[in-house]
C-alpha cells in the first residue's frame, strides 16, 4: 500500500460484506454495518451484484464476478472468526490490520470488552471518517495506528490506546497475513505474543500455498488491465502463503496451541452454502489458537 492512500483491499472486502448480508448462509451472518461503511460509488457496485443481473462488457462483468466471488469467501471465514470470539469472551479484543471491519458495531456481545483496532495510520484514518456517522459501537473502541511493514512498536502503541498486558485478550488477524513477508508475520507474532497474558487467544486467517491461486491471481490482474478496470490489489500483492504445518510450528515456538485450522470451504460446506469458486476457498483457512 502507497503511504498516501488507504487500503482499497479493505473497501473490497467492506464491498463483499455488504453484497453478503441477508442473502449468504442467513441466520449465520449479518453485516448491516457493511453498507454505512461504503461511499455512494462503492455501494453503487454492491446494488449490481445484488441484483443478480451480470452486466453486459468484460470489464463491468470482471468486477460483478470477482465481487461476488469475494463475498463468497467472506461469509465462511468471518462467521468461524465471529464464533471463535463469541465461544469465551475476554476483556479485550485486538483486531490486527482492522480495515472496515464492523465487528465493534454489530456485535452486541462486545459490549463489555473494549476493542482495539490496529491498522495502517492512513487506513484508519479513512475508517474514522466513515465510521463518523454510525451508530455508537456496542462498547468502547480505541484506534491504534501502527504500520506493520515499518519499526512500530505494536506493544507500545496499544499501551498508549489503554490496552492492559495483564488481561486477557482475543486476537483477530484476518486479511493481513497474505500481504506480508515470512519474517513480517513471524516478527508480528513475536510483538503480539509479547503483549498476550496467559488465556489469550489467537484467530487468524492465514493462505496455504495453491497453485490455482498463483496463477489466477495473475491472470486476473491481467484481465482487468486489458478491460482498464481499476486493480484494488495492484499495490497490495500477497507475500506469503504457510502450510498447516508451517503455521502449526510457528505458533507452537511462541507457545501457542492450535485448537482449530479450517479451510475456508469446508467452513462454507458445513454452512450450507452454495460454492460457485471451490478452488478459491479451498486454500483460505482459519486457525484458532490458544495460550
Amino acid at each position: 500500500m502507497e503511504e498516501t492512500e488507504s487500503s482499497r483491499t479493505a473497501v473490497l472486502v467492506c464491498q463483499a460484506r455488504a453484497v453478503a448480508h441477508g442473502r449468504l448462509a442467513p441466520g449465520r451472518f449479518d453485516d448491516p454495518i457493511a453498507s454505512a461503511l461504503l461511499r455512494p460509488d462503492e455501494r453503487a457496485a454492491v446494488e449490481r451484484v445484488r441484483s443478480d443481473e451480470p452486466p453486459r462488457g468484460m470489464g463491468p462483468r470482471l468486477e460483478f464476478e470477482f465481487l461476488r466471488a469475494t463475498a463468497e469467501g467472506l461469509v465462511p471465514r468471518t462467521v468461524a472468526i465471529d464464533d471463535a470470539v463469541r465461544e469465551r469472551a475476554r476483556p479485550q479484543l485486538v483486531i490486527l490490520g482492522a480495515g472496515l471491519d464492523g465487528r465493534a458495531w454489530r456485535m452486541p456481545e462486545l459490549a463489555d470488552t473494549a476493542v482495539f483496532e490496529v491498522d495502517h495510520p492512513r487506513s484508519q484514518q479513512d475508517k474514522r471518517e466513515r465510521a463518523a456517522a454510525l451508530p455508537p459501537p456496542a462498547g468502547k473502541v480505541a484506534f491504534v495506528p501502527v504500520d506493520f511493514t515499518a519499526d512500530d512498536d505494536l506493544g507500545e502503541a496499544l499501551e498508549s490506546a489503554g490496552y492492559g498486558t495483564g488481561r486477557p485478550t482475543t486476537w483477530i488477524w484476518e486479511g493481513v497475513v497474505p500481504y506480508l513477508t515470512r519474517a513480517e508475520v513471524a516478527a508480528t507474532l513475536r510483538a503480539l505474543t509479547e503483549a498476550s497474558a496467559p488465556g489469550s487467544r489467537l484467530v487468524v486467517h492465514y493462505q496455504a500455498p495453491s497453485l490455482a491461486a498463483s496463477i489466477g491471481r495473475p491472470v486476473a490482474r491481467a484481465m482487468r488491465r486489458l478491460s482498464r478496470q481499476p486493480d484494488p490489489m495492484a499495490h497490495e500483492p500477497w507475500r506469503s502463503a504457510w502450510t498447516p504445518a508451517a503455521m502449526r510450528d510457528l505458533l507452537a515456538g511462541q507457545g501457542y496451541t492450535v485448537a482449530d485450522d479450517t479451510d475456508l470451504l469446508s467452513l462454507a460446506e458445513a454452512l450450507g452454502m452454495p460454492v460457485r469458486t471451490p478452488r478459491s476457498l479451498r486454500s483460505g483457512r482459519v486457525l484458532i489458537a490458544d495460550r
